[in-house]
């Protein structure tokens, strides 16, 4: 595998490593609301956006460091794989 390959490869993982916790959480919280909707039959679209909002904003704060230092690795391996990738070696 060449060291372009494996950038792609390792960038693909970070960005599934740093994504999907965002994701699961903001689904999670988009799913509780919308039950509670469904049973109190209320649709205030701000009740909606807002605990989503700030379920994010909460998750990106807890997991913020991670993803960082998860994306701060990937640049400094970037960094380091380059003259491999410009001569072309495998």
């Amino acid at each position: 595998m060449g060291a372009l390959d494996s950038i792609v490869r390792e960038a693909l993982i970070v960005t599934a490593l740093v994504t999907f916790p965002i994701l699961g959480i903001a689904t999670a919280v988009g799913v509780a609301v919308a039950v509670l909707q469904a049973a109190t039959q209320v649709q205030e679209q701000t009740l909606t956006l807002l605990p989503k909002l700030l379920a994010v904003g909460a998750a990106l704060a807890v997991f913020g460091s991670l993803a960082l230092g998860l994306c701060g690795g990937l640049f400094e391996h970037a960094i380091a794989a380059l003259p491999q990738i410009v001569r072309g070696a495998p």
